[in-house]
């Protein structure tokens, strides 16, 4: 596609769009982001806590 049809085409998608709909969909993606982020990041910890103090095994 050349450069002459790219930047109006771009332009209509982008009017089209409101900058709403546009801010809320970024702002889902990062919460969901953080969330799973923060999930991840929590069991990672607790895994290397059981490996260092053995899991609760005496002996």
């Amino acid at each position: 596609m050349n450069r002459a049809i790219q930047i109006p085409l771009m332009a209509l998608i982008l009017l089209q769009l409101s900058s709403c709909s546009v801010i809320e969909g970024i702002f889902k993606a990062g919460v969901w982001s953080g969330i799973i982020l923060v999930v991840i990041v929590v069991a990672i910890v607790l895994w290397i806590l059981v490996k260092l103090f053995g899991g609760g095994r005496r002996g």
